[in-house]
């Protein structure tokens, strides 16, 4: 089912009610979503721009639904009593907020336990909540879609490891191909005999049958799990990298294997516990998931490894996406939204864009993107106190919940962000992040942020801001003032152009247009 398909029956599924059925949409109505998996049963409800979505609210309990699986056949006992009162909590959290039904979700534990459709009536029963339960290809394809709604144009391979499972699929060109389904989560993992030399013949017995199944996957490896993100925060640490986000991280071969050699040779888990910042219950898996990560790397060879926040729980909401909204840019949306939500004059940011573009005409597609994305964010953090504006602007950019922005780009919009409150950057605790970009980016990122600085000054609603032209090669910077902006370029507004114009290193001119002609070419 997609967005603009409304099936005749009741029950529409385990995708619930549809959420986007105007496919102009741009705001998401809130809307809550579970996911109980053989380790964790979760909450996310999610708000904000359709295309990027941000989390209203975000709770997980570790119940270990499929630990002894293997020897019983059933659920845990205790995980399971657990669950239903995580379960009965969520029922009623989404009743206080409004946004009841829930979607829920089962994934490889409740599928393969014996008793696992007595639990789903149990929890039908006690909360009234349905839960559909999906099997292995579903899970994998939508944790596909998870990593699209984030990621536009992803091609590679997507590796979803839970407690009882692990899923591959393959994405290319906005769509998903294969996908495959194994009995690779550390719960199970657990069972095999043979200590670690057991369960890594065990481990690559079981790629290599499904090696063929995919073909050849040699591009990015995105990886997608709590486990997984365990280890990437371990590498993170062992490298002192130094932004913490922990989507679109990226990962060589190489450092992966350093990382996984490290966790093979720490026996205090506690140390890395306190590496990884995560509970004694998700450590427990982080060894043997790492065992499995070592012979993903050895079999299909990739590129690269990228870590991706978004899965099945986000593939749930790319499920029901027209075409249309899919096609949007998820960082372009959300910087609209907030725009809409929290800027003193929303539509401003347009105008910006259009008033500093000339000063990047030669700069790739990929540049000029930051650059809409900055000019619409240049004022939604305005209520931060003036003293710590600017670094509140860096903070939140860096950190924000947002798809499609690799972590160099976060620092770049940050960094023009601080520009925009701020001449200097030197000094602040977000200095190391600014390793992150080269000399030449760090001067655009500073070039934007002043253009949006003195663009600001020119607050004019409906009326044209004027025009700036630069000449690179004779190193001018012209600025043409409409007649409505005149009156706006006062002393303050002229000392932040001509410090924009220093910082290009250019000579600066200012002309008054009295008619609305384009202004001549010198």
């Amino acid at each position: 089912m997609n967005g603009t398909e409304i099936p005749g029956s009741v029950d529409w599924g385990p995708f619930g009610r549809p959420l986007f059925n105007d496919p102009s949409a741009r705001a998401l109505a809130r809307v809550g979503v579970v996911d109980v998996g053989s380790n964790s049963v979760r909450l996310v409800v999610f708000d904000g721009a359709a295309r990027s979505p941000a989390y209203f609210y975000n709770e997980k309990i570790m119940c270990a639904l499929g630990q002894g699986l293997s020897e019983t056949g059933k659920l845990n006992p205790q995980g399971r009593a657990r669950a239903l009162s995580a379960l009965r909590r969520f029922q009623h959290l989404a009743e206080g907020m409004g946004i009841a039904p829930l979607t829920a979700v089962a994934t490889a534990a409740v599928r393969e336990a014996s008793d696992g459709p007595a639990f789903c009536q149990e929890v039908l029963e006690q909360t009234g909540l349905k839960i559909h339960v999906i099997d292995g290809l579903e899970e994998a394809r939508l944790s596909a879609q998870g990593v699209m709604l984030g990621w536009p144009g992803a091609y590679g391979l997507i590796c979803d490891i839970g407690g009882a499972s692990m899923e591959l699929a393959e994405i290319a060109g906005g769509t998903v191909g294969r996908c495959v389904t194994s009995p690779l989560g550390p719960l199970k993992l657990a069972a095999i005999k043979g200590g670690k030399k057991g369960r890594r013949a065990h481990i690559r017995k079981v790629l290599n049958d499904l090696a063929p199944q995919l073909g050849p996957q040699e591009n990015r490896l995105f990886l997608v799990g709590g486990s997984w993100r365990a280890i990437a925060r371990i590498d993170m640490a062992r490298r002192g990298y130094p932004l913490h986000v922990l989507h679109e991280y990226r990962m060589s071969r190489k450092s992966v294997r350093a990382t996984l050699r490290f966790i093979s040779e720490t026996e205090d888990h506690e140390k890395l516990r306190a590496i990884a910042g995560v509970s004694a219950s998700r450590m427990a898996l982080v060894p043997m998931a790492a065992e499995v990560l070592r012979e993903v790397i050895s079999v299909f060879n990739p590129h690269d490894i990228a870590i991706s926040s978004y899965g099945i729980r986000e593939g749930m909401l790319y499920q029901q996406m027209p075409q249309e909204l899919r096609n949007r840019d998820p960082l372009i949306e959300a910087c609209r939204f907030a725009e809409d939500k929290d800027a003193r004059l929303p539509g401003f940011g347009r105008n910006l864009y259009k008033f500093i573009l000339p000063l990047f005409a030669s700069a790739p597609d990929e540049r000029k993107r930051l650059i809409r994305a900055a000019c619409l964010l240049h004022d939604v953090s305005w209520r931060a106190h003036p003293d710590y504006r600017a670094e509140s602007f860096y903070d939140n950019m860096t950190r924000a919940n947002l798809g499609g922005l690799k972590h160099s780009e976060r620092v770049f919009l940050g960094l023009a962000l601080m520009h925009r409150y701020t001449n200097k950057r030197e000094g602040t605790r977000f200095t190391p992040m600014l390793r992150l970009l080269d000399e030449k980016e760090l001067h655009a990122a500073e070039v934007v942020g002043k253009a949006m600085r003195f663009g600001a000054m020119l607050w004019l609603q409906g009326a044209p801001l004027g025009e700036m032209r630069w000449f690179p090669k004779r190193k001018v910077l012209e600025l043409w003032l409409s007649k409505e902006a005149e009156p706006l370029f006062g002393e303050v507004a002229e000392a932040r152009f001509n410090s924009l114009a220093a910082t290009l290193g250019a000579h600066s001119m200012v002309k008054i247009r009295r008619d609305r002609a384009p202004a001549p070419t010198p």
